[in-house]
């Protein structure tokens, strides 16, 4: 099984940064591969949304709405990621959900979620 834990959500004004990082932990005795992390979000009243993945691979992909605005790249440390979040928009406004797909020898491809993080953008 796998723990996923976000940081770096807050409150900022249109225009700003912020910077979110996730990181993806082992919680069982047996050997996680991680294959695809990233984040989506979701909005009050609202389902949640995908907004950007990155996979075993390397390949980035992101939503249209944050394309040119969010990068998506692994950290130093094994199995995290940081979101980089430039020209912040009130749209943007969301609980950010770090996400994880992994395996194992026994259990087939799960996802795993962060409790989330507030990213409030002032207008």
């Amino acid at each position: 099984q796998v723990q996923v834990v976000e940081s770096g959500g807050g409150l900022v004004q249109s225009g700003g940064s912020l910077r979110l990082f996730c990181a993806a932990s082992e919680s069982s005795s047996s050997i996680v591969i991680i294959d695809s992390m990233g984040w989506y979000r979701q909005a009050p009243g609202k389902e949640r949304e995908f907004v950007a993945l990155i996979s075993r691979d390397e390949n980035t992909f992101y939503a249209e709405a944050v394309k040119g605005r969010f990068t998506l790249s692994r950290g130093e440390a094994k199995n995290t990621v940081s979101l980089q979040m430039n020209s912040l928009e009130p749209d943007d406004t969301a609980v950010y959900y770090c996400w994880v797909s992994a395996r194992t020898a026994i259990l087939r491809s799960t996802n795993y979620w962060g409790q989330g993080t507030q990213v409030t953008v002032a207008s």
